[in-house]
């Protein structure tokens, strides 16, 4: 079997697709680069489908070399047979793999080991082929020093037995489908932490039973999680008779002595070495679903988050509101440079609202503020209407911003090398800002796992979630574009073809040299090369450069067929570009080349109408229900405004202004069947919902949709 041919059996993609696909990427071209600026190679494939061809090829390639190791293992053991060989080699299947190999494994001495080596495994044979009664007369012929008695020579027997019956394939394989079909979880409370404060968040797994082919990915971790902190034990398994009996079908073929001793080798079989086994990797499928559907809604998460509305390049006051330690208030300029920076009490106990209101009505005024922005953690609601109260000289907007991961930025290298001078609170108050202006831009400075907006995100695979929401956020950079002479470090470095330490040339050159004039200035920066430029140039933007095509998403590639096309209709390339009655003038199939067909075209025509569209909407101001401040507030039947700020498998949640958000239920965001929140609400989605529960104690808020 080819790689393409693997790839072909999971995907149905045409051949020339993926070995195109694969011959780019082999050439180190990027993901967004190939899905935008190669579609006629590809088949037009999107990113998601090119990604899904470079993980199954890097799947394929680890079964491979897993093949060449257990070949080589069972060659040096002088084990391998051409039966066996050819086996392994027509086997594209890791676990029909492990189980070829399992007789060959390297291991601690079992059971059956001792008792080969006590001299049973003839006897083991003539018991196993069923031909034999008097068993006792048989045993007896297998005395020695080691082996003093018949009962003893037939247990180790039986051990031998146990261990074959253990490496049959055709055993693993069928009982392997029962655990499939047929596998119940079980979770039970461990008396001794049952009652401690921590262990109460669990408590509905104290007694819990469910098929495992059912049960939601949420619940699974959750009852991992409860399992690794030892409040409770979980179990994986099938009815054990059921299994037996499956295996004995499978193996006895006699009625004597014999298929006696074998009934017993299957049960110490089953309990001792497949029962653990099989449970285990029933399991370990079941997580790395589970695994695979949180890290899913994570990067759809993240990824709507990251390109929330921006509100632009606007002159921002930013708080980080508090109580006692104050509301730390900064002023940031149309790049999100630091202006200015404060501390004032508005709110209990020091209660200075009135020198704190005449501060930021002199701040507004003095840098020339545009928009308002306040954090959504403690005090903010207190904030929002402090800061509504005053009568400033022109109308402002005010946005609450959602506060997650502002901690973990102020406190990281990044936070320090961009600001030195300041302690973490204007660090924090600053990133609260600059989310306003760009989401996007901001965001990427923050590990994403601290962002959250997922489920159960440190109970995952970590190095999956990382390459998951790494590729989710290169994404979501690369289909923004950024402005080459204002992008942060961090920001750079996601861009195609670029990576941390190109990202951190580029901002030096820059630093040294004064702003880019044009994209091929990009190839003075040191270490990066053609292929590089190849790969980031059409995804930076450069405000007022010479070439106008330099702030758009047409490559640098296609400029000469920008050209050409203007040259055809007699005029000049600026006239072209933003002219939606000039481009429709140009007939695509007229500039199809050996390397840019008639796809790459219609791609450079639509690009040519908007050029350097930002795909994000624009940002819009949200109020909340100015009577509802906190939980005690809420009444069953009411309906209130809120805003989506997290979504899990089982519903979503809704900021309605107060410290608690509200749950809607997957069953409570429309009337019929859902089965993917993602089809009904969107991260930061203004919607209005229905108080149906509140439950002061236990700080829950049950709400719905169906109003």
């Amino acid at each position: 079997m080819t790689t393409v041919t693997f790839i072909q059996q999971q995907l149905h993609i045409p051949e020339k697709s993926i070995n195109n696909t694969l011959q780019l990427l082999a050439e180190d071209c990027t993901i967004p680069f190939i899905s935008r600026y190669r579609k006629d190679k590809t088949g037009n494939l999107d990113e998601v489908q090119i990604e899904q061809i470079s993980k199954i090829s890097k799947q394929f390639e680890e079964i491979v070399k897993r093949k060449e190791s257990i070949l080589k293992s069972i060659e040096e053991q002088n084990a391998l047979t051409p039966e066996l060989k050819q086996r392994i080699e027509e086997s594209f299947d890791l676990l029909e793999l492990e189980d070829l190999y399992l007789p060959f494994k390297k291991r601690r001495k079992t059971k059956a080991d001792t008792a080969k080596e006590k001299g049973l495994e003839p006897l083991a044979k003539i018991i196993m082929s069923q031909k034999s009664s008097d068993l006792q007369f048989l045993a007896s012929k297998y005395l020695n020093n080691e082996v003093p008695s018949e009962e003893e020579a037939l247990q180790g027997a039986r051990d031998i037995m146990a261990e074959w019956i253990n490496e049959n394939m055709y055993v693993r394989k069928n009982l392997r489908r029962l655990f499939q079909r047929k596998a119940l979880i079980t979770s039970k409370a461990v008396k001794a932490k049952k009652d401690e404060e921590d262990a109460q968040k669990f408590s509905q797994y104290f007694e819990w039973e469910e098929s495992l082919n059912r049960t939601p990915s949420h619940r699974l971790l959750a009852m991992l999680r409860a399992e690794s902190e030892g409040f409770v034990k979980v179990n994986i398994g099938i009815d054990k008779d059921e299994a037996v009996d499956f295996i004995e079908k499978a193996i006895i073929k006699s009625n004597n002595e014999s298929s006696d001793q074998i009934a017993l080798a299957i049960k110490d079989s089953y309990k001792r070495l497949l029962e653990p086994a099989i449970s285990n990797e029933a399991l370990q499928e079941a997580k790395e679903k589970a695994d695979k559907k949180a890290i899913e809604i994570f990067s759809e998460n993240l990824s709507q988050l990251l390109l929330a509305p921006p509100l632009g390049e606007k002159r921002i006051l930013a708080i980080d509101p508090g109580y006692k330690s104050g509301c730390k208030v900064v002023c940031i300029d149309e790049k999100g440079d630091l202006l200015h920076n404060e501390t004032l009490y508005p709110h209990a106990p020091q209660n200075e609202s009135g020198m704190a209101m005449k501060k930021i009505r002199s701040m507004v005024n003095a840098y020339n503020i545009e928009a308002i922005s306040i954090g959504n953690g403690t005090a903010s609601r207190e904030t929002e209407f402090f800061i509504k109260k005053i009568a400033f000289d022109k109308p402002l907007q005010v946005f609450v911003v959602s506060e997650a991961g502002a901690s973990v930025y102020s406190a990281s290298k990044i936070a320090r090398d961009e600001f030195p001078s300041y302690d973490v609170t204007v660090r924090g108050a600053v990133s609260i800002g600059r989310r306003l202006a760009d989401p996007l831009a901001e965001l990427v400075k923050i590990d994403a796992k601290s962002i959250g907006v997922g489920q159960y995100q440190h109970d995952v695979d970590q190095t999956q979630l990382k390459n998951e929401l790494d590729s989710t956020v290169m994404k979501c950079v690369n289909s923004v574009g950024i402005n080459l002479n204002t992008a942060s470090k961090s920001l750079l470095s996601y861009v195609s073809g670029i990576g941390e330490k190109m990202a951190e040339n580029i901002v030096n050159y820059r630093m040294e040299n004064g702003a880019f004039e044009d994209r091929k200035q990009l190839k003075k920066v040191p270490r990066l090369g053609e292929k590089a430029y190849q790969q980031a140039a059409a995804f930076v933007r450069i405000t007022n450069a010479k070439n106008p095509l330099d702030n758009s998403a047409v490559h640098p590639e296609a400029y000469g067929i920008v050209e050409k096309m203007a040259k055809d209709l007699g005029i000049k390339t600026n006239e072209l570009i933003a002219s939606k009655e000039k481009t429709a003038l140009v007939k695509p199939e007229n500039y199809v080349t050996e390397d840019i067909g008639i796809l790459g075209i219609k791609d450079i025509l639509k690009e040519l109408e908007k050029p350097g569209l930002d795909p994000r909407k624009a940002a819009k101001v949200f109020e909340f229900d100015p009577n509802v401040k906190s939980i005690r507030d809420l009444k069953p039947g009411m309906i209130l405004p809120g805003i989506v700020n997290n979504i899990t498998a089982f519903g979503c949640f809704v900021d309605m202004g107060i410290k608690e958000s509200g749950l809607v239920h997957i069953s409570q965001l429309k009337e019929g069947f859902v089965s993917d929140v993602n089809e009904v609400v969107k991260l930061h989605q203004h919607v209005r919902v229905k108080v149906t529960e509140v439950d002061e104690a236990r700080k829950r808020v049950q709400l719905s949709m169906i109003l």
